[in-house]
């Protein structure tokens, strides 16, 4: 597989993961601070069950790692994988402000040039 189709396939299991409220609200959280699947349970108002779901969604796509510490999992953010996902919408992004522009010139072009 080469390696854009490789950026494509996680950049789909990202924002996969990223297209549940929940999970974004986690990983919102997250930024700031790593967390245990109860404090995240309890902060979302959910049940550990669900919060256990969807981390393993999370973890699936590689937006964040699980480390057992005692009786609880410590859940951190990885930054790189947050990273590969802003790069991806900052390639998208410069496609569209290259259109965007052309796309402008051609609008504001004087029409007696043509």
């Amino acid at each position: 597989m080469s390696e854009q189709m490789v950026a494509q396939t996680s950049a789909a299991r990202i924002f996969g993961a990223l297209g549940d409220q929940v999970r974004l609200e986690m990983v919102r959280r997250l930024a700031s601070e790593s967390g245990t699947i109860s404090a995240v349970s309890q902060n979302l108002g959910i049940s550990r069950q669900a919060a256990r779901k969807h981390i393993q969604v999370l973890s699936d796509a590689n937006l964040v790692s699980l480390a057992p510490r005692g009786r609880e999992t410590i859940i951190t953010l990885e930054k790189q994988t947050v990273a590969d996902a802003q790069r991806f919408i900052r390639e998208i992004e410069a496609k569209w402000d290259l259109r965007l522009a052309a796309l402008k010139a051609h609008v504001e072009a004087d029409p007696t040039d043509s």
